[in-house]
């Protein structure tokens, strides 16, 4: 097969990908805006990030995704949710300081999100039973897990999350 018809595939298979990616991501968007009675807009940008930039590190959405990377004790799992604030925690002043706070997931787990406030706004006023939706990195722990990657990345390795707050986004 000649090297112009292997490209032209290639090209073909990259673009059905984001393709996918992208309608993937609105239905998602808009089964999450139905279930919550909120329709919020947001970027595909990050999808697309992760589908191109970054393939080993894919995007994982919803509870049901963290309730199976807490099983399998996974790290390194990106994922979006909706939690209840639970608990605010003191911030973490070691090393870059973090906002600390329990959030409870529909299905009953609870995760703790330390959101980096070197990088990103606090997010006020927080106060118990408030929502939360976040997009982040899941990091296995027995006491249900930790979120972070809670903003951008300055340095543009790292797929950038953020934390969503009475309409509010904290990037």
């Amino acid at each position: 097969m000649a090297l112009e018809s292997k490209i032209g595939i290639g090209l073909l298979l990259v673009a059905a990908s984001v393709i996918y990616a992208v309608n993937h991501y609105h239905r998602f968007e808009h089964e999450q805006g139905v279930q919550s009675g909120e329709f919020k807009q947001t970027s595909t940008a990050t999808v697309l990030s992760a589908s191109l930039n970054n393939p080993s590190k894919g995007v994982s959405y919803g509870i049901e995704r963290i309730e199976r990377a807490f099983q399998g004790k996974e790290n390194n799992v990106q994922v979006r949710a909706t939690g209840r604030v639970q608990a605010i925690l003191p911030d973490d002043d070691k090393g870059a300081r973090h906002q600390r706070f329990i959030v409870k997931l529909s299905n009953g787990q609870t995760v703790l999100i330390a959101h980096n406030i070197d990088l990103a706004p606090r997010v006020l006023p927080l106060k118990k039973d408030d929502l939360v939706e976040f997009y982040g990195e899941y990091e296995y722990n027995p006491e249900g897990g930790v979120i972070h990657w809670t903003h951008h990345d300055p340095q543009g390795r790292h797929i950038g999350g953020w934390l969503v707050h009475e309409g509010k986004r904290y990037e």
